[in-house]
């Protein structure tokens, strides 16, 4: 359980310096930056909650079918939060 906490840090440190980047790229008065950031973040961390889960299979013994409801968690609430950024700067 503590391992899936910090995984899911992990994602809000990511996404957090997705959404910096977006800043720094488009400046204070550009919220479609900050918007687009976010969007970016969703792949990357279904990238990085896929190898969290390849992990678990290949190296720590969990089957897929045990490691799957982690995957959702660890994926779905980071990139909530992205989305809910996402939605609340695209529209301006």
């Amino acid at each position: 359980m503590m391992h899936t906490v910090k995984v899911i840090a992990g994602g809000f440190v990511l996404l957090a310096l997705c959404l910096v980047a977006g800043r720094l790229m488009g400046g204070a008065g550009q919220p479609t930056f900050l918007a687009r950031s976010a969007l970016v973040f969703v792949p990357l961390w279904l990238v990085g909650a896929g190898i969290n889960m390849w992990m678990g299979v290949s190296k720590a013994g969990y089957s897929v079918k045990e490691e799957i409801p982690f995957f959702l968690i660890v994926f779905l609430i980071p990139a909530a939060v992205a989305l809910l950024v996402w939605w609340r700067y695209s529209r301006g």
